[in-house]
Protein backbone atom coordinates (compact mmCIF):
# COMPACT_ATOMS: atom_id res chain seq x y z
CA UNK A 1 0.00 0.00 0.00
CA UNK A 2 1.06 3.64 -0.96
CA UNK A 3 1.20 6.33 2.02
CA UNK A 4 0.53 9.69 1.33
CA UNK A 5 3.14 12.02 2.07
CA UNK A 6 1.50 13.28 5.32
CA UNK A 7 0.59 9.36 6.11
CA UNK A 8 4.38 8.27 5.46
CA UNK A 9 5.57 11.17 7.71
CA UNK A 10 3.98 10.28 10.67
CA UNK A 11 4.53 6.60 10.02
CA UNK A 12 8.34 7.55 9.66
CA UNK A 13 8.22 9.26 12.93
CA UNK A 14 6.84 6.63 14.72
CA UNK A 15 9.53 4.22 13.90
CA UNK A 16 12.20 6.75 15.29
CA UNK A 17 13.69 3.91 18.68
CA UNK A 18 15.27 5.89 21.21
CA UNK A 19 16.48 4.50 24.43
CA UNK A 20 15.74 7.40 27.39
CA UNK A 21 19.20 7.78 29.77
CA UNK A 22 17.43 7.46 33.23
CA UNK A 23 18.94 11.06 35.13
CA UNK A 24 21.24 10.37 37.92
CA UNK A 25 19.49 12.29 40.41
CA UNK A 26 15.81 13.06 39.82
CA UNK A 27 14.01 14.71 36.86
CA UNK A 28 16.33 17.21 35.24
CA UNK A 29 14.76 20.65 35.27
CA UNK A 30 12.96 21.64 31.97
CA UNK A 31 15.23 24.60 31.11
CA UNK A 32 13.86 27.82 28.97
CA UNK A 33 15.65 26.75 26.19
CA UNK A 34 13.97 23.47 26.19
CA UNK A 35 10.58 25.33 25.70
CA UNK A 36 12.01 28.12 23.52
CA UNK A 37 13.49 25.17 20.72
CA UNK A 38 10.10 23.89 20.39
CA UNK A 39 7.98 26.70 20.41
CA UNK A 40 9.81 28.60 17.85
CA UNK A 41 9.39 25.25 15.27
CA UNK A 42 5.69 25.01 15.96
CA UNK A 43 5.16 28.51 15.96
CA UNK A 44 7.09 29.50 13.08
CA UNK A 45 5.03 30.47 9.33
CA UNK A 46 6.11 27.10 8.23
CA UNK A 47 3.30 25.38 10.47
CA UNK A 48 0.96 28.26 8.89
CA UNK A 49 -0.69 28.73 12.44
CA UNK A 50 -1.17 25.05 12.70
CA UNK A 51 -5.19 25.45 11.36
CA UNK A 52 -6.99 21.68 11.53
CA UNK A 53 -7.27 20.23 8.39
CA UNK A 54 -4.64 22.20 6.36
CA UNK A 55 -0.70 21.05 5.92
CA UNK A 56 0.01 23.61 8.63
CA UNK A 57 -1.85 20.57 10.93
CA UNK A 58 0.52 17.59 8.91
CA UNK A 59 3.78 19.48 10.02
CA UNK A 60 2.38 19.55 13.46
CA UNK A 61 1.80 16.03 14.21
CA UNK A 62 4.64 14.87 12.40
CA UNK A 63 6.46 17.37 14.59
CA UNK A 64 4.69 15.90 17.84
CA UNK A 65 4.81 12.61 16.99
CA UNK A 66 8.45 12.77 15.99
CA UNK A 67 9.38 14.27 19.51
CA UNK A 68 7.12 11.38 21.78
CA UNK A 69 8.93 9.07 19.94
CA UNK A 70 12.10 9.81 20.55
CA UNK A 71 10.77 10.38 24.43
CA UNK A 72 10.14 6.85 24.78
CA UNK A 73 6.07 7.09 24.11
CA UNK A 74 4.14 4.52 22.24
CA UNK A 75 0.99 5.03 19.82
CA UNK A 76 -2.30 3.89 21.75
CA UNK A 77 -3.77 1.20 19.36
CA UNK A 78 -7.65 1.68 17.87
CA UNK A 79 -7.01 4.00 14.36
CA UNK A 80 -5.81 2.85 11.06
CA UNK A 81 -2.51 5.48 11.52
CA UNK A 82 -1.30 5.03 14.92
CA UNK A 83 -0.77 7.79 17.00
CA UNK A 84 -3.66 9.72 15.88
CA UNK A 85 -7.48 10.04 16.25
CA UNK A 86 -9.04 10.93 13.51
CA UNK A 87 -11.99 13.28 14.07
CA UNK A 88 -14.56 13.99 10.93
CA UNK A 89 -15.53 18.22 10.56
CA UNK A 90 -17.89 20.11 8.67
CA UNK A 91 -16.44 23.41 7.86
CA UNK A 92 -18.34 26.12 7.02
CA UNK A 93 -17.53 29.90 5.70
CA UNK A 94 -20.10 32.22 5.13
CA UNK A 95 -19.99 33.80 1.62
CA UNK A 96 -23.07 36.34 2.12
CA UNK A 97 -26.26 37.36 4.17
CA UNK A 98 -29.01 39.72 4.63
CA UNK A 99 -31.75 40.16 7.33
CA UNK A 100 -34.96 42.82 7.24
CA UNK A 101 -37.78 43.52 9.61
CA UNK A 102 -40.95 44.34 10.17
CA UNK A 103 -41.98 46.19 13.26
CA UNK A 104 -45.51 45.54 13.76
CA UNK A 105 -45.97 44.79 9.94
CA UNK A 106 -44.12 47.87 8.85
CA UNK A 107 -40.46 47.91 7.35
CA UNK A 108 -37.82 48.90 9.87
CA UNK A 109 -33.97 49.21 8.33
CA UNK A 110 -30.88 47.94 10.36
CA UNK A 111 -27.82 48.54 8.36
CA UNK A 112 -24.62 46.59 8.07
CA UNK A 113 -23.36 48.56 11.11
CA UNK A 114 -25.88 46.98 13.01
CA UNK A 115 -26.49 43.63 12.04
CA UNK A 116 -24.64 40.51 10.87
CA UNK A 117 -26.07 37.36 9.33
CA UNK A 118 -24.29 33.54 8.71
CA UNK A 119 -25.78 30.47 7.48
CA UNK A 120 -25.14 26.86 9.12
CA UNK A 121 -26.18 25.22 5.15
CA UNK A 122 -24.91 26.17 1.38
CA UNK A 123 -28.37 28.42 1.11
CA UNK A 124 -30.80 29.13 3.64
CA UNK A 125 -33.64 31.28 3.27
CA UNK A 126 -36.53 32.20 6.29
CA UNK A 127 -39.63 34.07 5.17
CA UNK A 128 -41.77 36.36 7.88
CA UNK A 129 -40.17 34.40 10.93
CA UNK A 130 -40.79 36.02 14.86
CA UNK A 131 -38.56 37.00 16.77
CA UNK A 132 -38.55 36.31 20.50
CA UNK A 133 -36.22 38.04 22.96
CA UNK A 134 -35.28 35.15 25.22
CA UNK A 135 -32.55 36.71 27.12
CA UNK A 136 -29.60 34.38 28.08
CA UNK A 137 -31.63 31.52 26.70
CA UNK A 138 -31.30 29.52 29.74
CA UNK A 139 -33.21 29.88 33.48
CA UNK A 140 -30.84 28.94 36.53
CA UNK A 141 -30.94 25.56 36.02
CA UNK A 142 -29.78 25.39 32.56
CA UNK A 143 -32.46 24.94 30.39
CA UNK A 144 -34.08 26.51 27.81
CA UNK A 145 -36.25 29.52 29.05
CA UNK A 146 -38.97 30.30 26.00
CA UNK A 147 -40.65 28.75 23.27
CA UNK A 148 -38.31 29.80 20.18
CA UNK A 149 -39.71 26.70 17.76
CA UNK A 150 -39.84 28.23 14.49
CA UNK A 151 -38.96 31.67 15.59
CA UNK A 152 -35.49 33.37 15.56
CA UNK A 153 -34.29 34.17 19.56
CA UNK A 154 -32.17 37.36 20.22
CA UNK A 155 -30.10 36.19 23.16
CA UNK A 156 -27.52 37.94 25.26
CA UNK A 157 -24.33 37.19 24.96
CA UNK A 158 -22.77 37.88 28.46
CA UNK A 159 -22.69 34.69 30.54
CA UNK A 160 -25.67 34.23 32.80
CA UNK A 161 -25.86 35.95 36.52
CA UNK A 162 -27.27 33.30 38.19
CA UNK A 163 -26.34 29.96 39.09
CA UNK A 164 -23.42 28.94 38.80
CA UNK A 165 -21.59 26.84 35.15
CA UNK A 166 -24.26 27.64 32.91
CA UNK A 167 -23.41 26.98 29.65
CA UNK A 168 -21.52 29.75 27.74
CA UNK A 169 -23.10 31.65 24.12
CA UNK A 170 -22.34 28.90 22.05
CA UNK A 171 -23.48 25.75 24.00
CA UNK A 172 -26.48 28.02 24.76
CA UNK A 173 -26.53 29.08 20.77
CA UNK A 174 -27.05 25.30 20.28
CA UNK A 175 -29.38 24.46 23.09
CA UNK A 176 -31.55 27.09 21.14
CA UNK A 177 -31.43 25.23 17.80
CA UNK A 178 -32.45 21.78 19.58
CA UNK A 179 -35.08 23.19 20.93
CA UNK A 180 -36.14 23.86 17.37
CA UNK A 181 -35.27 27.93 17.06
CA UNK A 182 -34.64 28.54 13.13
CA UNK A 183 -32.03 31.75 13.90
CA UNK A 184 -30.18 32.80 16.83
CA UNK A 185 -28.85 36.51 16.74
CA UNK A 186 -26.80 37.53 19.46
CA UNK A 187 -26.88 40.49 20.98
CA UNK A 188 -23.45 41.98 20.97
CA UNK A 189 -21.33 43.12 24.01
CA UNK A 190 -20.05 46.52 24.35
CA UNK A 191 -16.80 45.09 24.66
CA UNK A 192 -16.54 43.38 21.46
CA UNK A 193 -15.87 46.05 18.42
CA UNK A 194 -18.21 45.37 15.25
CA UNK A 195 -14.96 45.39 13.14
CA UNK A 196 -14.08 41.83 15.20
CA UNK A 197 -17.44 40.53 15.03
CA UNK A 198 -17.75 41.28 10.94
CA UNK A 199 -13.91 39.61 11.00
CA UNK A 200 -14.96 36.48 12.68
CA UNK A 201 -18.18 35.71 11.52
CA UNK A 202 -16.37 36.09 8.22
CA UNK A 203 -14.10 33.38 9.03
CA UNK A 204 -14.47 29.69 8.59
CA UNK A 205 -16.17 27.88 11.59
CA UNK A 206 -15.94 24.08 12.16
CA UNK A 207 -18.24 21.67 14.11
CA UNK A 208 -17.77 17.93 14.53
CA UNK A 209 -19.20 15.99 11.61
CA UNK A 210 -21.36 14.09 14.16
CA UNK A 211 -22.91 17.56 15.61
CA UNK A 212 -26.04 18.95 14.85
CA UNK A 213 -25.38 21.75 12.42
CA UNK A 214 -26.66 24.45 14.76
CA UNK A 215 -29.64 27.16 13.78
CA UNK A 216 -30.21 27.70 10.18
CA UNK A 217 -29.71 31.25 10.76
CA UNK A 218 -27.13 32.87 13.40
CA UNK A 219 -25.39 36.52 13.51
CA UNK A 220 -25.18 39.29 15.99
CA UNK A 221 -27.32 42.57 16.17
CA UNK A 222 -25.91 45.45 18.12
CA UNK A 223 -27.61 46.91 20.92
CA UNK A 224 -28.55 50.05 19.91
CA UNK A 225 -29.88 48.65 16.57
CA UNK A 226 -31.90 46.41 18.57
CA UNK A 227 -32.97 48.91 20.86
CA UNK A 228 -34.15 51.27 18.24
CA UNK A 229 -36.25 48.66 17.12
CA UNK A 230 -37.68 47.82 20.17
CA UNK A 231 -38.25 51.32 20.60
CA UNK A 232 -40.10 51.45 17.35
CA UNK A 233 -42.36 48.27 18.87
CA UNK A 234 -43.13 50.95 21.88
CA UNK A 235 -40.60 48.45 24.02
CA UNK A 236 -37.58 48.96 26.18
CA UNK A 237 -34.34 46.72 25.57
CA UNK A 238 -32.96 48.53 29.34
CA UNK A 239 -36.22 47.25 30.85
CA UNK A 240 -35.85 43.64 28.82
CA UNK A 241 -32.29 43.02 29.60
CA UNK A 242 -32.58 43.60 33.45
CA UNK A 243 -35.58 41.55 33.11
CA UNK A 244 -33.96 38.37 31.95
CA UNK A 245 -31.48 38.99 34.76
CA UNK A 246 -34.15 36.90 37.18
CA UNK A 247 -33.26 32.99 36.72
CA UNK A 248 -36.74 32.52 36.47
CA UNK A 249 -37.23 34.36 32.97
CA UNK A 250 -39.29 32.99 30.31
CA UNK A 251 -38.81 35.18 27.11
CA UNK A 252 -40.76 37.96 25.58
CA UNK A 253 -42.31 37.80 21.86
CA UNK A 254 -41.68 40.59 20.02
CA UNK A 255 -43.47 42.23 17.48
CA UNK A 256 -41.43 41.90 14.94
CA UNK A 257 -40.63 39.13 11.95
CA UNK A 258 -37.45 39.02 9.65
CA UNK A 259 -36.52 37.49 5.87
CA UNK A 260 -33.16 36.52 6.49
CA UNK A 261 -30.89 34.48 3.65
CA UNK A 262 -27.37 33.53 3.65
CA UNK A 263 -25.02 31.40 1.48
CA UNK A 264 -21.92 29.28 2.51
CA UNK A 265 -19.45 27.23 1.00
CA UNK A 266 -19.18 23.61 3.23
CA UNK A 267 -16.39 21.45 3.59
CA UNK A 268 -16.70 18.01 4.78
CA UNK A 269 -13.27 17.36 6.36
CA UNK A 270 -10.93 15.24 8.83
CA UNK A 271 -8.43 16.75 11.64
CA UNK A 272 -7.03 14.51 14.43
CA UNK A 273 -6.20 13.96 18.07
CA UNK A 274 -2.75 12.75 18.60
CA UNK A 275 -2.66 10.03 21.59
CA UNK A 276 0.38 8.08 23.34
CA UNK A 277 0.92 6.33 26.37
CA UNK A 278 4.08 6.00 28.58
CA UNK A 279 2.95 2.08 30.38
CA UNK A 280 3.61 2.03 34.08
CA UNK A 281 5.50 -0.35 35.82
CA UNK A 282 3.11 -1.48 37.66
CA UNK A 283 -0.19 -0.40 36.22
CA UNK A 284 -3.22 -0.91 38.18
CA UNK A 285 -6.12 0.13 36.03
CA UNK A 286 -6.04 4.21 36.90
CA UNK A 287 -4.39 6.62 34.30
CA UNK A 288 -3.08 9.67 34.48
CA UNK A 289 -3.90 11.96 31.66
CA UNK A 290 -1.65 14.68 30.36
CA UNK A 291 -3.70 16.87 27.75
CA UNK A 292 -3.12 20.09 25.72
CA UNK A 293 -4.48 21.71 21.98
CA UNK A 294 -2.24 21.65 19.51
CA UNK A 295 -4.39 23.49 17.01
CA UNK A 296 -4.32 27.73 16.30
CA UNK A 297 -6.25 30.22 13.84
CA UNK A 298 -3.82 29.17 10.69
CA UNK A 299 -3.94 31.75 8.36
CA UNK A 300 -6.13 34.03 10.07
CA UNK A 301 -6.09 37.35 7.43
CA UNK A 302 -7.40 38.48 4.25
CA UNK A 303 -4.57 38.33 1.33
CA UNK A 304 -2.89 41.50 1.34
CA UNK A 305 -2.48 42.14 5.06
CA UNK A 306 1.27 41.90 5.98
CA UNK A 307 0.68 39.30 8.54
CA UNK A 308 -1.42 36.52 7.61
CA UNK A 309 -0.60 34.05 10.09
CA UNK A 310 -1.90 33.80 13.71
CA UNK A 311 0.80 31.50 14.49
CA UNK A 312 -0.21 30.68 18.06
CA UNK A 313 2.81 30.46 20.34
CA UNK A 314 1.95 31.24 23.60
CA UNK A 315 -1.67 29.89 22.64
CA UNK A 316 -1.08 27.19 22.77
CA UNK A 317 2.92 26.06 21.25
CA UNK A 318 4.10 26.77 24.73
CA UNK A 319 1.16 23.65 26.53
CA UNK A 320 2.57 21.32 23.46
CA UNK A 321 6.15 22.46 24.55
CA UNK A 322 5.33 21.80 28.07
CA UNK A 323 3.98 18.54 27.43
CA UNK A 324 6.97 17.19 24.88
CA UNK A 325 9.26 18.02 28.04
CA UNK A 326 7.03 16.52 30.63
CA UNK A 327 7.15 13.30 28.45
CA UNK A 328 10.68 13.19 27.75
CA UNK A 329 11.27 13.18 31.52
CA UNK A 330 8.59 10.73 32.68
CA UNK A 331 9.81 8.96 30.29
CA UNK A 332 13.48 8.94 31.53
CA UNK A 333 13.66 8.94 34.84
CA UNK A 334 11.62 6.21 37.08
CA UNK A 335 9.35 4.61 35.39
CA UNK A 336 5.77 5.54 36.94
CA UNK A 337 3.54 3.18 38.15
CA UNK A 338 0.54 3.95 35.98
CA UNK A 339 0.04 4.40 32.84
CA UNK A 340 0.04 7.70 31.66
CA UNK A 341 -1.13 9.12 28.48
CA UNK A 342 -0.39 12.32 26.61
CA UNK A 343 -3.07 13.48 24.30
CA UNK A 344 -2.96 16.48 22.18
CA UNK A 345 -6.05 18.05 20.58
CA UNK A 346 -7.25 19.03 18.11
CA UNK A 347 -9.55 22.01 17.25
CA UNK A 348 -9.99 23.88 21.08
CA UNK A 349 -10.37 26.95 19.39
CA UNK A 350 -13.08 26.38 17.53
CA UNK A 351 -14.93 25.38 21.12
CA UNK A 352 -13.14 22.49 22.83
CA UNK A 353 -14.13 20.42 19.68
CA UNK A 354 -11.19 17.41 19.91
CA UNK A 355 -11.54 16.87 23.62
CA UNK A 356 -15.44 16.57 23.37
CA UNK A 357 -14.85 14.13 20.21
CA UNK A 358 -11.79 12.00 22.53
CA UNK A 359 -14.46 12.51 25.56
CA UNK A 360 -17.02 10.77 23.54
CA UNK A 361 -14.47 8.22 22.32
CA UNK A 362 -12.42 7.51 24.38
CA UNK A 363 -9.18 5.28 23.56
CA UNK A 364 -9.04 4.62 27.40
CA UNK A 365 -12.14 4.22 29.94
CA UNK A 366 -12.72 7.50 31.19
CA UNK A 367 -13.48 6.11 34.75
CA UNK A 368 -9.99 4.78 34.20
CA UNK A 369 -8.56 8.74 34.40
CA UNK A 370 -7.72 9.18 38.08
CA UNK A 371 -6.97 12.80 36.87
CA UNK A 372 -6.21 15.07 33.15
CA UNK A 373 -4.05 17.34 33.74
CA UNK A 374 -4.89 20.41 30.91
CA UNK A 375 -1.94 22.63 29.86
CA UNK A 376 -2.41 26.00 28.10
CA UNK A 377 -1.66 29.24 27.21
CA UNK A 378 1.43 28.36 30.00
CA UNK A 379 4.24 31.45 28.63
CA UNK A 380 2.63 34.29 30.56
CA UNK A 381 3.98 34.47 33.97
CA UNK A 382 7.73 34.70 35.29
CA UNK A 383 9.31 32.24 37.46
CA UNK A 384 8.45 32.66 41.16
CA UNK A 385 4.48 33.59 40.46
CA UNK A 386 1.93 31.48 42.61
CA UNK A 387 0.23 27.95 41.75
CA UNK A 388 -3.38 28.52 40.65
CA UNK A 389 -5.70 25.61 39.71
CA UNK A 390 -8.56 25.65 37.41
CA UNK A 391 -10.95 23.01 38.70
CA UNK A 392 -9.87 22.98 42.58
CA UNK A 393 -12.36 21.73 44.88
CA UNK A 394 -12.03 18.74 45.56
CA UNK A 395 -9.69 18.15 48.81
CA UNK A 396 -8.30 15.17 48.20
CA UNK A 397 -6.80 16.65 45.06
CA UNK A 398 -6.12 20.05 45.98
CA UNK A 399 -3.81 18.12 48.79
CA UNK A 400 -1.82 16.76 46.31
CA UNK A 401 -1.27 19.87 44.40
CA UNK A 402 -0.72 21.92 47.30
CA UNK A 403 1.99 18.95 48.70
CA UNK A 404 3.86 18.85 45.12
CA UNK A 405 3.83 23.04 44.85
CA UNK A 406 5.34 23.53 48.31
CA UNK A 407 8.17 20.77 47.69
CA UNK A 408 9.29 22.57 44.60
CA UNK A 409 9.45 26.13 46.71
CA UNK A 410 6.16 27.12 44.87
CA UNK A 411 2.82 28.64 47.09
CA UNK A 412 -0.33 28.65 46.39
CA UNK A 413 -2.63 31.55 45.10
CA UNK A 414 -6.49 30.55 45.98
CA UNK A 415 -8.29 33.96 45.48
CA UNK A 416 -10.35 31.73 42.89
CA UNK A 417 -9.81 34.27 39.81
CA UNK A 418 -9.18 31.47 37.38
CA UNK A 419 -12.08 29.60 38.29
CA UNK A 420 -13.97 32.32 35.52
CA UNK A 421 -11.69 30.54 32.84
CA UNK A 422 -12.92 27.01 33.69
CA UNK A 423 -15.07 26.10 31.23
CA UNK A 424 -12.65 27.95 28.40
CA UNK A 425 -10.10 24.89 28.61
CA UNK A 426 -10.16 21.31 27.12
CA UNK A 427 -10.47 20.15 31.15
CA UNK A 428 -14.06 21.26 30.85
CA UNK A 429 -15.10 18.77 28.12
CA UNK A 430 -13.65 15.66 29.83
CA UNK A 431 -15.07 16.84 33.00
CA UNK A 432 -18.48 17.36 31.91
CA UNK A 433 -18.10 13.61 31.49
CA UNK A 434 -17.02 13.05 35.44
CA UNK A 435 -13.07 13.36 34.52
CA UNK A 436 -11.75 15.54 37.19
CA UNK A 437 -9.71 17.32 35.32
CA UNK A 438 -7.31 20.44 36.55
CA UNK A 439 -5.09 23.06 34.82
CA UNK A 440 -2.37 24.20 37.48
CA UNK A 441 0.09 27.15 37.27
CA UNK A 442 1.19 30.12 37.04
CA UNK A 443 -0.23 31.31 34.10
CA UNK A 444 -4.09 31.34 35.14
CA UNK A 445 -2.51 33.01 39.02
CA UNK A 446 -1.15 36.42 37.61
CA UNK A 447 -4.47 37.95 36.47
CA UNK A 448 -3.04 41.15 35.30
CA UNK A 449 -0.33 39.92 33.24
CA UNK A 450 -2.96 37.77 31.57
CA UNK A 451 -5.31 40.04 30.97
CA UNK A 452 -2.65 41.94 29.46
CA UNK A 453 -1.87 39.27 27.04
CA UNK A 454 -5.64 38.44 26.27
CA UNK A 455 -6.13 42.42 25.61
CA UNK A 456 -3.20 42.46 22.89
CA UNK A 457 -1.66 39.41 21.49
CA UNK A 458 -4.06 36.53 21.71
CA UNK A 459 -5.71 35.36 18.81
CA UNK A 460 -3.74 37.74 16.63
CA UNK A 461 -0.93 37.48 14.17
CA UNK A 462 1.33 39.58 16.99
CA UNK A 463 1.13 36.02 19.25
CA UNK A 464 4.69 34.94 17.95
CA UNK A 465 7.56 33.87 19.51
CA UNK A 466 10.18 35.78 20.44
CA UNK A 467 12.82 36.52 23.49
CA UNK A 468 9.77 38.84 24.50
CA UNK A 469 7.84 35.42 25.20
CA UNK A 470 8.24 35.01 29.22
CA UNK A 471 9.79 31.09 29.32
CA UNK A 472 10.70 30.99 33.54
CA UNK A 473 7.09 30.56 34.72
CA UNK A 474 6.73 27.88 31.59
CA UNK A 475 9.88 26.33 32.75
CA UNK A 476 8.75 25.91 36.71
CA UNK A 477 5.26 24.89 35.29
CA UNK A 478 6.78 21.86 33.66
CA UNK A 479 8.58 20.83 36.40
CA UNK A 480 5.00 21.17 38.45
CA UNK A 481 3.88 18.79 35.96
CA UNK A 482 6.46 16.11 35.94
CA UNK A 483 6.46 15.86 39.60
CA UNK A 484 2.37 16.11 39.55
CA UNK A 485 2.58 13.37 37.28
CA UNK A 486 4.72 11.28 39.04
CA UNK A 487 2.73 12.06 42.09
CA UNK A 488 -0.43 10.73 41.05
CA UNK A 489 0.90 8.03 38.78
CA UNK A 490 2.15 6.72 42.20
CA UNK A 491 -0.12 4.23 43.80
CA UNK A 492 1.06 4.39 46.81
CA UNK A 493 0.64 8.13 46.97
CA UNK A 494 -2.04 8.37 45.31
CA UNK A 495 -5.31 5.94 45.80
CA UNK A 496 -6.55 6.35 42.21
CA UNK A 497 -9.79 7.38 43.28
CA UNK A 498 -10.92 10.17 45.59
CA UNK A 499 -14.50 11.52 47.32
Amino acid sequence: MTLSPFRAAVAAAALIVVTPAAYAKGDAPVAEADLAQHIRVLASDAFEGRGPGTEGEDRTIAYIVGEWAKAGLQAVPGSDTPWLQPVPFVETQTTGGSARFKVAGQPFAIGDDGIIVTGSEASVALADTPLVFVGYGVDAAGRVNADVAGKVAVMLFDTPPFGDKLPRYRERRQMLADAGAAGVLIVAPDSMPWSEIREGLGAKTVRMGSAPAGPKISGYIAPAALDAMLAKAGQSGEALRAAAGAGDYRGALLPVTGDFTATAAVRNFASNNIVAKLPGAKPDGKAVLFLGHWDHLGICRPEGTADRICNGAVDNASGIAVLIEVAKRLAAGPRPDRDIYFLATTSEEKGLLGARWFADHPVVPLSDITVALNIDTIAISPRGTPVATIGRGKPAYDAVVRDVATALGRTIDSDGEADAFVQRQDGWALGAKGVTSLMVGGSFSDMKLLEAFLSSDYHRPADEFSDKVPLGGAAEDADLHVALGRAFADTKRWPGTAD
